[in-house]
């Protein structure tokens, strides 16, 4: 059977146990040598320079031309304005002065053209590099880089997400993102109430329920469970969980940030980030802007303008940024030409051009790859397509593209299936 879970607050993705009911379960007090002495450390797994990837996710796919594409003053520009960064020659929607601010540090990529339009499908491939096509999951970008570089004895998720996103697919519960809903305060239920006797009588009742469960034909279910269970445990007991909350976190850097989700959530990133956990997302939503998309980016833009800027700045300064990967991205871009939805003109769904933002893990800053014509409507230089994104980002966390990975039934698959990484993105 393979693993299709996710470690949530709440449910996991089968639908059969409550993450309430997992750490409770988990704080009955199994061990977890039987099940840790079966992983085998690779020695050249840990030779990643202790590289991380952070992706901001902007759910609902924000429209190039309001944010690092604006085309003012032509047919297609409607009101946005452009300003000028802190590299000379790269402007960007006048949204984002904060962003401007720290643009020496980021590479903006005007030319990414993709296949899906349609709001699962886009997130799907923007977050596995593959085509929502047959039966397969594929795994999350972020459980890769957990599988890859990840330590598979850590005692705190490698994977954490702000947020719901995509599953570990085929990939299994071990790498599977933990959600969490709250940033700055620790997940439920992670504390232990419960006697020790009660404790006992409740594992000896576990153990009891699983080897019933194991003779039934459940044998595979029952290991994957009982992964969830010395997941939990071990964080349980973790000292890094205070990564999870802001109580050592001095009150200038958490306004910094902004009080914002987004903003807040981008904090806990640094923060797990700093404590060894290799990938992180951040979820951003209301990105979808059919109609009013003008006034729409004025409410949006400011949490993710502040709370981006001020990760990359904080990131640099505690000499994380070279390590750090850092994306900010949607699932595809809106349409150049405003539509005439009433009662106020938006942007359509559009997967021909658009764009997002790179930077660390060697990524040179201060820079354009791609470019797109007068009117937004064409690229004119550079294509980059989502294969070629993920070379590149494989090629920031010291990943094997190339590398095959075995679904349930043993069939190969590559990580990445074509592409080169992007010409010009590192330095």
């Amino acid at each position: 059977m393979h693993a299709d879970a996710i470690l949530h607050l709440n449910l996991n993705r089968r639908g059969g146990v409550s993450r309430r009911s997992f750490l409770q379960s988990a704080s009955l007090g199994i061990t977890g040598s039987a099940l840790l002495n079966q992983f085998r450390l690779n020695a050249a797994e840990l030779k990643k320079e202790g590289r991380s990837c952070i992706l901001v996710w902007l759910a609902g796919a924000p429209s190039q031309m309001e944010t690092w594409d604006p085309k003012p003053g032509t047919p297609n520009g409607g009101e946005t304005k452009k300003i000028t960064t802190q590299s000379p020659g790269i402007e960007i929607a006048h949204y984002w002065p904060k962003i401007a601010s720290v643009m020496n540090d980021i590479a903006v990529i005007r030319s990414i053209t993709g296949k899906e339009a349609a709001h699962e499908r886009g997130t799907y491939h923007l977050h596995t590099g593959h085509r929502m096509l047959g039966i397969e999951k594929f795994p999350h970008f972020g459980s890769v880089v957990a599988k890859e570089i990840g330590d598979p004895q850590s005692d705190i998720p490698n994977f954490v997400s702000i947020g719901q996103t995509l599953s570990s697919g085929f990939l299994g519960v071990q790498v599977a993102p933990f959600i969490i809903d709250r940033p700055g305060q620790l997940p439920d239920n992670v504390f232990n109430n419960t006697p020790t006797s009660r404790q006992q009588r409740r594992l000896a009742l576990l153990s009891q329920q699983e080897s019933d469960f194991a003779d039934a034909g459940a044998a595979a279910l029952v290991k994957e469970q009982s992964k969830l269970y010395q997941k939990a445990n071990l964080m349980m007991l973790s000292p890094r969980l205070k990564a999870f909350q802001f109580d050592n976190e001095p009150t200038t850097m958490k306004e910094a940030y902004g009080k914002s989700q987004l903003g807040q959530g981008l904090l806990v990133a640094r923060r797990l980030v700093e404590v060894g956990v290799p990938f992180v997302e951040v979820r951003s939503g209301g990105w979808d802007m059919h109609s009013n998309v003008f006034k729409g980016m004025e409410r949006r833009a400011p949490d993710v303008d502040q709370g981006l800027s001020q990760l990359l700045i904080d990131l640099k300064q505690r000499g994380l940024l070279d390590k750090t990967l850092v994306l900010c991205m949607g699932e595809f871009g809106r349409t150049p030409k405003i539509n005439a939805r009433p009662p106020v003109p938006g942007r359509d769904h559009w997967v021909k051009n658009f764009n997002l933002l790179m930077a660390g893990a060697g990524i040179k800053g201060g820079q354009v790859i791609g470019k797109t014509d007068e009117n937004g409507q064409e690229i004119v230089d550079s294509p980059v397509e989502v294969d070629d994104l993920f070379r590149s980002m494989c090629h920031a966390m010291k990943i094997n593209a190339d590398m095959e990975l075995h679904t349930p039934i043993g069939r190969p698959v590559k990580l990445v299936e074509s592409g080169t990484v992007i010409k010009g993105l590192f330095g």
